[in-house]
């Protein structure tokens, strides 16, 4: 009870519902650890101090009536900028949008407020979701609570330093190309990109309309089934949300990899070239052959395509987010940051056969995937292929250049979990990253849940 911010999602629910902690409590830990501890993470551009401490109020006037809403009623979270939240100034973190204040929550946010959630404030990210650590663009830099001298991962770099610094007990981030697993993974949390059409995307500030998910970054999977079970679900909103059931992602939460069968695809995760460093290699390949000792089962799989979909990621990408930013960045380029402008304006430079090659071989991908699917049940890898590079080691193209290994994932749309598997000898995390069928996250929790649950890393806490 000393250390309230340290609590998990179910622990704080349960002392919540049954009144031996206050929401009101517990949300002002989390606002007097952001006053002791942000000027040094810069994990927030916007603190709400007086609504949420207006929500937490609600909250305990709530359940001491018995209006017990769920798991998240009275947890304090916080949503990544580029969340609309309906009053409050949400920015993409760039100059272009500084003083926007959306008239309407997006869905998510919405739905995580339905849900009972306390906001705590929007969150720092890489500008527009691609730029990068950039001073040029006047925002927060969110740093790594493991070392501050290496970046948290992007875009969604403050989500992922507000969780593993104590900062939040859940966040939202977005993903377009490994924007949720990315930070994850450098920070040594949990994070899922649930199947493309799961989340609804509406009132959030888009990337690239084809590739973008939402979801969430916690502690543990259990944290983010809680958070995924509350903004999944179809929305008229968004036309390309699903009508697909939503499973109760907390009933797959087991100890249960028996029998499960997995596929490594080497040939690309694992290449005995210089594509992924050597620790992260050896890290990642002992927790996936840990699920052997489980009881589950692990082959080599093939997807040829995957040599190609680094290169056909960002071409999709690029020309989506150019699309939709050229106005700006025709007539107001002075706004924008080095790092983003950069980048959108090699969106300007493929013509449309390279975007329609592109597409197609995410077409291949996609059948690729689907076949290695009905021989297994999930794939896993490194979730990134290096630890959390430093501040001074970054510039507009290095995300361009390093190979990816979570934006397969968003070509193919298939739901994908980073969750840590390990430290390097410099004490930085390792992430693992489970990939499972469209609509399949029970699976992919599962596979994930077991692994945390025999692994404890989830029990190492960065020392901030």
């Amino acid at each position: 009870m000393t250390e309230l911010h340290y609590l998990t999602i179910p622990q704080a629910g349960r002392l919540l519902k049954s009144g031996e902690l206050s929401p009101v409590e517990l949300t002002r830990a989390f606002l007097e650890r952001i006053d002791a501890l942000d000027a040094k993470m810069q994990a927030y551009i916007t603190v709400l101090y007086e609504g949420a401490m207006a929500q937490a109020r609600n909250a305990e006037a709530e359940m001491l009536r018995g209006e017990y809403r769920g798991p998240l009623h009275g947890i304090p979270i916080a949503l990544k900028d580029l969340y609309d939240t309906k009053g409050v100034r949400t920015t993409a973190s760039s100059k272009v949008m500084a003083d926007r204040v959306p008239t309407e929550d997006a869905t998510t946010t919405a739905r995580l407020s339905q849900a009972g959630a306390v906001l705590l404030g929007k969150l720092s990210m890489h500008e527009f979701a691609l730029g990068g650590p950039d001073p040029s663009n006047g925002f927060p830099m969110a740093r790594n609570p493991w070392n501050l001298d290496h970046i948290p991962g992007g875009s969604s770099s403050g989500s992922g330093t507000a969780i593993a610094a104590g900062l939040a007990m859940g966040t939202l981030g977005s993903c377009t190309g490994g924007s949720i697993r990315g930070p994850a993974a450098f920070c040594g949390i949990a994070g899922i990109k649930a199947t493309y059409g799961r989340v609804s995307r509406f009132g959030v500030v888009p990337l690239s309309w084809s590739l973008d998910h939402c979801g969430p970054l916690t502690w543990t999977v259990e944290d983010s089934a809680i958070m995924l079970q509350a903004i999944a679900g179809h929305d008229p909103r968004d036309p390309t949300t699903s009508r697909a059931p939503v499973p109760d992602y907390s009933a797959s939460l087991r100890e249960d990899v028996k029998g499960l069968r997995i596929g490594v695809p080497r040939h690309y995760f694992f290449s005995d070239d210089d594509r992924i460093n050597s620790e992260v290699k050896a890290i990642a390949d002992a927790a996936i052959r840990s699920f052997e000792d489980m009881g589950a089962a692990v082959e080599e799989v093939s997807a040829p395509m995957l040599d190609h979909a680094g290169a056909a990621q960002p071409v999709i990408m690029f020309s989506e987010a150019f699309t939709y930013h050229r106005n700006n960045l025709i007539n107001r380029p002075e706004l924008f940051g080095d790092m983003v402008r950069a980048r959108f304006r090699v969106g300007g430079l493929f013509s449309s056969a390279d975007y329609v090659q592109a597409q197609r071989v995410r077409n291949v991908l996609k059948r690729e995937f689907a076949e290695i699917l009905q021989r297994v049940d999930v794939v896993m890898s490194p979730t990134m292929s290096t630890t959390a590079p430093r501040f001074d080691e970054m510039d507009a193209m290095t995300t361009s250049r390093a190979p990816s290994f979570t934006g397969p994932y968003n070509l193919t749309g298939m739901p994908a979990i980073s969750v840590p598997c390990g430290f390097t000898s410099a004490g930085l995390p390792v992430g693992l990253q489970i990939a499972g069928k469209p609509f399949d996250e029970a699976t992919v929790f599962r596979a994930a849940y077991t692994y945390q649950q025999q692994a404890k890393f989830y029990e190492t806490r960065p020392v901030v």
